[in-house]
């Protein structure tokens, strides 16, 4: 579903991935973690395309489309999502009008009609149900005073409603108690299936427990320097990243 190949990456005139090369099939999980500054944020970002990032060499496949070469909004029309550490907050702008005009936008980009309003306000009243939120939220303005948790909550609603091929959850469980971690992944688990992918950046083995990954990658000065399952994360618990660095180094 998704390759990447020997991807080297800028920002600011600094190089942060130096060779990074990845391949997440579909039905797969796959969880990356590493040191501070190792560009784990960076893989993602550079996936869905934010600015900022020049890529300086090699390449991005999405089911066999050239990312480098699709607009942001390709990239998400194609199933690409990717869910913020540190979500935006977008004044005057209601949850329920982002919802629908994402939603509606995916639909047009595989030439269906948009959806009817009763069908999409059951959809969403029913994933709103399973992220515990309170139907208040979609009169709110997009993340508009919202606690970090109410945040990433609705990243992961967002991911819910949209459906995406690949999603990309950038710390997802940062800034979250024990019971909004819970609900969060169990979200994300919902969402599993052959059709889908999921690339989770998390500093944390606990969410791991929650989420279960078919792979741990560990990212370390800007290329994967170990990958292994879900035990290698249980052992970077125990024994931290610096071992994995002296192997790199090695």
């Amino acid at each position: 579903m998704l390759e990447v190949k020997d991807l080297h990456v800028t920002v600011e005139g600094k190089e942060i991935l130096k060779g990074l090369s990845l391949t997440v099939n579909a039905g797969e999980v796959h969880a990356i973690m590493g040191p501070n500054g190792a560009g784990k944020s960076t893989l993602s970002a550079v996936i869905a395309g934010k600015d900022g990032y020049e890529v300086t060499a090699g390449s991005i496949t999405f089911e066999g489309r050239d990312v480098l070469e699709m607009e942001i909004e390709e990239r998400a029309q194609a199933g690409l999502l990717l869910g913020f550490q540190y979500p935006v907050e977008i004044p005057g702008v209601k949850n329920v009008y982002l919802l629908k005009a994402a939603l509606n936008a995916q639909r047009k980009a595989r030439g269906e009609g948009e959806i009817p309003a009763p069908e999409f306000m059951k959809l969403v009243k029913e994933k709103l149900g399973f992220m515990r939120m309170d139907a208040s939220f979609l009169q709110r303005a997009v993340n508009e005073g919202f606690s970090g948790g109410e945040k990433k909550r609705n990243e992961i609603l967002q991911m819910l409603v949209l459906e995406p091929r690949l999603a990309m959850l950038d710390e997802i469980d940062s800034g979250l108690d024990i019971d909004a971690m819970k609900i969060v992944a169990d979200g994300v688990n919902s969402l599993r299936s052959e059709e889908r992918a999921v690339l989770m950046v998390t500093h944390y083995q606990r969410l791991l427990d929650y989420i279960v990954p078919d792979r741990v990658h560990v990212l370390v000065d800007g290329r994967i320097a170990k990958s292994g399952d879900k035990s290698l994360a249980l052992e970077l618990e125990s024994r931290g990243y610096e071992w994995v660095l002296e192997e790199s180094a090695a």
